[in-house]
Parts: C-alpha cells; structure tokens; sequence
C-alpha cells in the first residue's frame, strides 16, 4: 500500500480541524492532537526512508490526482520520493516534531493556543508538498503555502505593531522573488515542454552546446527565486526582522522549512545549473557576500534572536557556496546538521528568554551558568556545532566538507574568505555564550528554571544530535548527484587550520568580553564609531537604502494615485459644465430688455461674422 500522502494529509487535517475548534478543546487535547499529526508524518517518513535504505535505488512515487489537462499539457497532483526528499522529510518532520512538543509546553500560558498548532501544522503540511512534489508547479503550491505560513507565524502577534510590520516585510521581500520564480518555471515549460523535475532532468542530458545560452536566464531566474526565500543577499532582510514571533517559530522557520527551501530547489534542480556554470558563479559570489555581511552583522547584535538569525543567513551562505561549488551532497549534509543544532540554539533561546522575564538583551543577562545549567550546556554544544568545534561537534565534520570543496574547486579567495567567517562566527557566537552565562550578575534572582518533560526531551534530543553522534547518521544521496571532489589527505591539514581557527575566535572572544584586555566602550565617546557601529548594527543600512529607492517612491506614489487624479480631472469638466450653467440661467431672467438686447447683440455678432467671411 502507498501512504506517502499520509506524511502531507495529517498535517492538513490538523490544521483544518485546530482552526475550526478554537475555544472548544482543552489545551492538552490541543497539543495532542498537534503533536500526533505531526507523529504520523513523520512515522510515515521513517517507512519510506527505510525502504530507501534497503533498496538504494529505489524511487516511490504517487499520483493523487490530475490537475489540469489541457491538449498536450498535463500536470499531475503527485509525490516523488527519493534520497533527497527523504533526507529533507526527515529533518522536516523530525525537527518539526520536536518543535510541536516544546511548543505544547512553551505556548502553554500565551494567547493563541489553537490557532499556533493549526499554523505550524499547515506550515509543515506546506513544506512536505514542497518537497515531495514531482513538478514545478506543484511544488510551487507547497512554496507559496510556507510563505503563507511565514507570514502568519511572524505576525503571530498581531495586535502589536511591529509584529505585523515585521510579517508584512518578509512576505512582500519573498514575493519579489517570487515573481522571478514563477518567470523562471514558464521559461522551463517553454523549453522542455513539461514542469516533471525527472522528465526535465533526462531531457537536459540530449541538450547541445548551442542551445545552452537561454538555460542562463531560466538558471538565473530561478536563482533569484530562491535567494529571498533563504534570505540571501540582497534580499536577506527580512529573517532578522521575523524573530519577533514566538520563538518555536523561529526555530521552525530557521532550521526545518522556509530557508533551507531555496537550498532544496538548486539540489533538486542542479541538472540545469551544471550546464550554466557562470550561474554557479553567480550563486558563490552571493553567498560569500551573504557569509561576511551576515557575520559582521551579528558581531555587532545586542538581541540574542537576532545575533541566531544572522548566523543562519550566514550559515546559508555557506550551503549556496558549497552548491556553486558543485558540492550538492555537502550542501545538504550541512543543511541538515545545521537544521538540528540551530533548533537547539532557539528553542534553548526561547527557554531562556522565558526564564528571565522575556529580557533579550545579552548584557542585560549575565552569570546564568549556575541558574541554569542544562540551558547553559544546550548552548555550549550548538554554539560549539555551529563553530565547528573540533572532534566533538557535528557541525565540524559538514561544514569542514564544505570548506575543503571550495578549495577542492580552485576559489581560493572565497575560500580565505570563508575562513575569516568562521572566525568571526566563534567570535560572535562566544560572544553571546560568555557574555550570558559568564558576564557580570544582572539580578539572577529572578530567574526561573524550567523542569518540565515536554520542555527537557525535545533539547536533549538535539542536543545529543548535535555532537558527534549527529555525523554518524547516514543520508540515502547515493546517485542523487554526481560525484564530486575525491577527498584526499589535504583534508586534516584543513581541519587542523580550521580548527585552530575556531578556537582562537572563542578565546579572543573570553578576553574581549569576560577578561576586557580591551574596551571596545570607551571608543564610543567618537561620533564616526558610534556611526560605524549603527551601520553594522542595522545591518550594513539595506533597510535605509530600500525606503529611500524603493519604499518612499512606492508610498509617494500610492499617495498621488489615492487622491484619484483622473477623478479630479472629471471633477474640473463637472465644475466648467456648472459654471456655464450658471450663467445660462442667469439669461433666464424674465425681463424683455434683456431678451431684445441679447437678440441685437445676437444679430449683430452674425452680421460681424458674414463681413469678416
């Protein structure tokens, strides 16, 4: 029997049955029947991807229904299951699992209760379409359903201004790249005459030399379709901004669904950017961009939320370098461990945020090592994951993968500069660490510890993920991809220097900010250094430069158009019409002087006109 629906329809009917019976069930019912949805797709996911791993080439497939057919043009509703959608199932349901029963204990005292669980419900209904659909355009459905999702979760609070603002952003930032998207899957049709991801891929394989040129664009246009959904430059703004909504959501939005969305479609896609290897540049030289503005950045946030979504734009940056490097397998390796440990870290953020009476300011926490130390370790090993902390990490050993392809590749510069990042991401990432459970003492009497089953065992889960016990696990890519570089010795020199990187980023960080061998304070007393830190702080002025170029012009003209110009045209032929009027019946005046000199006048006008023709 076929039951890959089963890993969509759950979550579907979770999210039709939570919305409607709002205020009608009991909290724990709510959660339980959120959480069971969720259970059954992922139980359903582990059926399959055991299957998978017994029969390697195996493929499933599904249709559910026919879309649309129309002459020779038929689209399936259908899924396809194969080591890379089982891979991303995994983390997607896995994770979002985890995230559910946190949730249950999270959510327990907010507003919303209900309405929470149908959302991130449909949110992983929406992104498991994403994923299993065997076409574009029904993945295009499942792309457009997390955008949806996105927006709502963000907004989440919507009764606080911000919040909705925030919402509002990221959904208008991804439209824009949207529209690029959907431009690109046209060109695709037009091409190949099919959306099918297989049909496509067998299709490019007879392509010859000189019909490759307009693949660029379709290859490019798809680029850009992707880069705003995973919050790439330039349209990475808005994923600092979404961390004002809960932060389950800002767990699931960072490490199982919307920006690891993008990295999933080049994968999935990465026949057609084979044979267009100046897109590939493109994609590197983005991605580099993206790893060193997102890194200075978060060197410079005060908000724990936002120094974690910096380093998520950052680490991003490195899955789209690694796929410009042809390294598709690394990619999604690294896309996966960082899934794990990025949950870690936000849900270890939410739990402490919580903890101490919803203060997100690292310095205005301090000293926690001792209040909370199951917290305070969750953060030594995702922080050291997302470091590549040697040996004992399993962020080291998929991102050291990384690094070593690009160098593999020959880019020696985005490979120095990749390096450089990863210093400055465990200088960043200590900062934070040091600074909240090592700084100075900023009334820790008030904070509370958490002991509870449903907050415990979803972070001991990722937590032991998140060691090196996470990079045992096996992912079914084998002939998913082509093969890439053959790794070779060079490798251990790299993770020796790698390493030492990594180690001098959270020792110079000790010494900045527990020891201060250096005051970075006193220099703020000069106006170009509290300006430069500005600068950083709101991330390198993208947001200034959009309202002026974009926002202020768009919003100038929506005020011209909102006082309805060809209305006021209209209006001005009225007030003529009712002037002329006026004076019409002005000479409607009853008096027979006026009617006998209006007639001379009249007679007299005529005779002018007969003598001057």
């Amino acid at each position: 029997m076929n039951i890959i629906f089963f890993i969509t329809l759950f979550p579907l009917l979770g999210f039709l049955f939570l919305s409607s019976i709002q205020g009608m069930m009991s909290k724990k019912n709510i959660s339980n029947l959120g959480i069971l949805t969720i259970l059954i797709s992922f139980c359903t996911t582990c059926v399959y991807g055991c299957l998978i791993h017994k029969h390697h080439n195996q493929i499933f497939t599904q249709i559910l229904w026919n879309w649309l057919s129309i002459n020779n043009l038929k689209i399936n509703c259908s899924f396809f299951v194969d080591g890379l959608s089982i891979s991303m199932l995994f983390l997607i349901t896995g994770i979002g699992l985890l995230v559910h029963i946190f949730s249950s204990w999270y959510m327990e005292d907010k507003e919303g209760y209900s309405r929470f669980f149908a959302y991130t419900n449909l949110f992983i209904a929406s992104m498991s379409i994403l994923v299993l659909a065997d076409n574009f355009l029904f993945m295009y459905l499942g792309w457009e359903g997390v955008s949806v999702c996105s927006y709502l979760l963000i907004g989440f609070y919507y009764t606080k201004y911000n919040n909705y603002r925030s919402a509002f952003k990221a959904f208008i930032l991804t439209r824009i790249s949207d529209v690029f998207l959907i431009i690109g899957i046209f060109l695709i049709y037009q091409k190949y005459n099919t959306f099918n991801f297989q049909e496509i891929k067998f299709l490019s394989t007879f392509l010859s030399v000189e019909n490759i040129f307009d693949l660029n664009y379709i290859t490019l246009f798809l680029l850009i379709g992707v880069i705003g959904k995973s919050a790439q430059l330039p349209l990475q703004t808005w994923l600092s901004d979404a961390m004002v909504g809960p932060s389950p959501v800002s767990a699931l939005i960072h490490s199982a669904t919307m920006v690891t969305a993008g990295v999933y479609l080049i994968a999935r896609t990465h026949f057609l950017f084979l044979l267009t290897p100046d897109i590939l540049y493109v994609i590197e030289l983005l991605s580099i961009l993206t790893i060193f503005t997102a890194s200075i950045s978060a060197l410079f946030q005060n908000d724990i939320k936002r120094i974690l979504a910096y380093s998520t734009m950052s680490q991003i940056g490195y899955m789209f370098l690694a796929l410009g490097v042809q390294a598709w397998s690394a990619a999604i390796i690294h896309l996966i461990m960082h899934g794990i440990f990025k949950a870690l870290l936000f849900l270890s953020a939410g739990s402490l945020i919580i903890s101490c009476q919803n203060q997100k300011n690292i310095f205005k926490m301090g000293g926690l090592r001792k209040k909370l130390p199951f917290l305070y370790i969750n953060f030594l090993i995702g922080g050291g994951s997302l470091v590549a902390f040697p040996i004992l990490t399993s962020g080291f050993y998929s991102k050291d993968d990384i690094l070593f392809n690009i160098l593999q590749h020959g880019d020696l510069y985005f490979f120095y500069v990749s390096l450089f990042c990863s210093f400055l991401t465990a200088l960043y990432t200590f900062r934070m660490i040091f600074v909240i459970f090592h700084g100075n003492d900023h009334n820790t009497s008030l904070v509370i510890p958490n002991n509870n089953l449903k907050h415990h065992i979803p972070l001991c889960i990722l937590l032991l993920l998140s060691t090196v016990l996470g990079s045992y696990i096996s992912f079914p890519l084998f002939n998913i991809f082509p093969n890439s570089y053959l790794l070779d010795n060079n490798k251990f020199i790299l993770e020796i220097i790698s390493s030492i990187l990594s180690i001098s980023g959270i020792f110079l960080s000790y010494f900045l900010w527990i020891k201060h061998i250096f005051s970075i304070q006193k220099y703020y007393k000069y106006s170009f250094i509290q300006k430069i830190h500005y600068f950083f702080l709101n991330g390198w002025g993208f947001d200034y430069v959009y309202n002026i170029f974009f926002v202020n012009i768009y919003l100038y003209i929506s005020k011209i158009f909102s006082y309805d110009p060809f209305n006021k045209f209209m209006n001005y032929l009225f007030k003529i019409v009712k002037i002329c009027n006026f004076y019409l019946l002005k000479s409607s005046n009853g008096y027979v002087r006026w009617y006998v000199s209006s007639m001379i006048l009249g007679i007299n006008a005529i005779f002018i006109l007969i003598l001057l023709y």
